[in-house]
């Protein structure tokens, strides 16, 4: 059964709402976690200006599973890099990193809450490794931490299994679940249905609901506001939608929509301004794109998109058939 819609409308004001900056997370995706310092430093000075709740640093990726020769500090996040760039973070910006599930030396890399300048762990799992993320989840909420879930691909995903899955995390110490897009397929009317379902475990359990979408159909934005209109909290985006593939929702759009007036739009076109265009500038490339179109249409994963975008394939329509042949 839908949830009634009891949260607000779009034009109303929504003292829950929790936005969360992932672009050094995300976009690390892009480039290897390969951000100057100066990028990272004013990218938190942003955050804080523009009122943004939570910044997510990167990951807390295990050290015996990816060398750290090969990427930028952002995907290992150790406690002394971050403090280097927030010092003891006196405002009201609170600090997150994630943790994804059998990728992370989660008891020895995540300290206690009281030794760390972090605030939230967020954990990601898959439906079938719910339990392991559950023992990551305790781990951190008995250190002192607040907690969330991503269950990625749910597109790909039978609706027993998800519930079961929503119905044992709902009975953890996690604070919000995340309903997350993986593959940029979902439509608005289905981002409802699926809200409304994790609002209902949500509403039962006292826990949160937020929301990270991609933007392979360039629903994102659309998505996003689809979900926090029935009631999500937590709202992920990113600053231009930098992130792997064809990216994410844009902060811009995203604090330009929410009507709070703590939420300032200025900081971050300027952080565009200086940091943004040089990046692309430099090469870097993540957005809406027709191979990525072509993915979130079928419901695949975006890396054979990213193959195609790579070698400056044009030719979409025997892309989008080798992409058939692969789905069917």
């Amino acid at each position: 059964m839908e949830l009634q819609q009891t949260n607000g409308t779009l034009v109303s004001f929504r003292p829950d709402i929790k936005v969360v900056d992932c672009t050094l997370r995300d976009g690390g995706l892009v480039n290897n976690f390969y951000f100057s310092d100066e990028f990272v430093k004013d990218l938190y000075h942003m955050n804080v200006a523009a009122g943004v709740d939570y910044m997510e640093f990167g990951y807390k990726a295990s050290k015996a599973i990816f060398q750290e020769k090969e990427f930028g500090p952002w995907k290992f996040c150790k406690d002394s890099d971050i403090r280097a760039v927030v010092g003891d973070n006196k405002t009201e910006l609170k600090i997150s990193v994630m943790a994804d599930v059998g990728r992370t030396d989660y008891k020895k890399d995540i300290l206690p809450r009281k030794d760390s300048p972090i605030d939230m762990i967020r954990v990601a799992t898959y439906t079938n490794t719910i339990p392991a993320a559950i023992a990551m989840i305790e781990d951190a909420k008995r250190k002192g931490y607040e907690t969330t879930v991503n269950i990625m691909a749910v597109s790909k995903v039978n609706e027993d299994d998800l519930n079961n899955g929503l119905e044992i995390l709902a009975k953890s110490s996690v604070d919000a679940i995340y309903l997350v897009d993986s593959f940029g397929a979902f439509y608005p009317e289905q981002i409802r249905r699926l809200t409304s379902r994790y609002l209902e475990i949500g509403a039962k359990s006292g826990k949160k609901i937020g929301i990270h979408a991609h933007n392979n159909q360039q629903l994102a934005f659309a998505n996003t506001i689809e979900s926090l209109s029935l009631g999500t909290s937590f709202l992920d985006a990113t600053v231009s939608g930098m992130g792997r593939g064809a990216g994410n929702c844009y902060l811009e759009s995203l604090l330009g929509f929410l009507r709070n007036p703590k939420y300032n739009l200025i900081p971050v076109m300027e952080f565009v301004e200086k940091h943004i265009l040089k990046l692309k500038a430099e090469g870097n490339e993540w957005g809406y794109d027709l191979p990525y179109l072509l993915t979130g249409i079928l419901n695949s994963h975006p890396s054979s998109a990213i193959k195609c975008i790579k070698e400056k394939r044009t030719d979409y329509s025997r892309f989008y058939q080798e992409l058939l042949d692969e789905t069917f």
